[in-house]
């Protein structure tokens, strides 16, 4: 698999870190660029050879239909093919058509001069269509920022957040944290109280934003085994999931109320875990080819579909039913795998971790 945006994150860290008196660090806002966490797992085929939603739904317990209002996905440049490659996706898995035409799906660009990229469209292949594929029946709205720059990609959120009719929010995109990210916060407030979803990263153990801001649902990775039948057998810890202490947000209430260890009173990151191994990927089409696609970009506009299917999921009140003694109703608590060789931030275990969270999901009622 080609490294992503972690080796950027790497760099940057060791940047932050050599400030030891009080200078500012030399990584700032300015200096953001977005990177979508996707992997293609093998070459393009004629069929799909991923997972199916239908596969999915079973992994963790989501209905076969339903969802409400409009999940929102934020990405960058633009995705020329995305309204058909939608319909052959639906057509495959026998789900609803979700159009244009018939109000289902819109696509808003924020600037008229937009170029495309390649990478940034199989990103938004896989949001779109497995947003659609977990909530059938809600609305699509596609957010394409002009560049992936942070200012870019922060007006594209300005606008998702504005919406009224938003259900949840995803962006399926991260990077290295700046100074200057506490002063972002306010932006990932939606207008209808919608949440926000972000990819924890794919590069192994650290953390990034905008996962790492406290208004936001972090999403970390899982590998998944399926049976002959398709059944799950087995979730572990994806080694490339992202994840560990911000170095700059502080740890939110819901975060003090539910004791995390070793956090030292900062952001602790992935707050949740879904499917991301590319090796147990999902199935997207573009352009007539399928492939078989992974990373924590998929789980981001996947929890948000589940946030559409439901209707409270918020950061406090997914740590709160963790907290429960009903717990294993709402997750499936993760307990094996690592990310890495940074020991206890690197290690999957009960209750939380700082590789997949509070776990994966096996409701879409929180």
């Amino acid at each position: 698999m080609k490294k992503s945006w972690y080796a950027a994150l790497g760099a940057a860290a060791a940047m932050l870190f050599l400030s030891t008196s009080g200078v500012e660090a030399a990584y700032h806002f300015s200096d953001y660029k977005g990177r979508p966490p996707i992997h293609i797992f093998g070459s393009s085929t004629k069929s799909p050879t991923g997972l199916s939603p239908t596969q999915i739904k079973s992994a963790y317990n989501l209905p076969a239909t339903g969802g409400h209002g409009t999940i929102v996905i934020v990405g960058a440049y633009d995705d020329t093919s995305i309204e058909a490659d939608l319909a052959a996706f639906s057509k495959q898995f026998s789900l609803p058509a979700c159009t244009s035409a018939s109000g289902c799906f819109t696509k808003h660009k924020m600037s008229s001069k937009i170029g495309t990229d390649n990478g940034w469209a199989m990103e938004t292949t896989l949001d779109v269509e497995w947003a659609h594929a977990i909530a059938p029946d809600a609305k699509i709205l596609l957010v394409e920022a002009t560049t992936p720059s942070g200012t870019n990609l922060i007006d594209a959120v300005d606008y998702a957040a504005k919406q009224p009719d938003a259900s949840a929010i995803s962006m399926s995109w991260g990077g290295a944290e700046f100074a200057e990210e506490t002063t972002l916060d306010s932006h990932f407030i939606s207008k209808s109280g919608a949440p926000f979803f972000a990819s924890s990263g794919d590069n192994g153990a650290g953390a990034s934003w905008p996962a790492s801001s406290p208004n936001v649902i972090g999403v970390g990775g899982t590998s998944v085994t399926l049976d002959k039948k398709g059944s799950l057998t087995k979730e572990t810890a994806w080694s490339g999931s992202g994840g560990g202490v911000s170095a700059y947000e502080k740890q939110p209430a819901f975060q003090k109320n539910y004791s995390i260890p070793k956090a030292g009173g900062m952001r602790a990151i992935p707050d949740v875990s879904y499917d991301a191994d590319p090796t147990s990927g999902f199935s997207i089409v573009r352009g007539g080819s399928w492939y078989k696609v992974g990373g924590t970009s998929a789980g981001a506009p996947q929890w948000a579909a589940i946030a559409a299917l439901g209707s409270d999921v918020t950061n406090a009140t997914l740590y709160a039913d963790k907290a429960s003694d009903k717990s294993a109703q709402y997750f499936r608590d993760i307990i094996s795998g690592t990310n890495g060789s940074c020991g206890y931030f690197c290690t999957a275990r009960a209750h939380y971790d700082y590789v997949t969270g509070l776990g994966s999901p096996q409701t879409a009622s929180f």
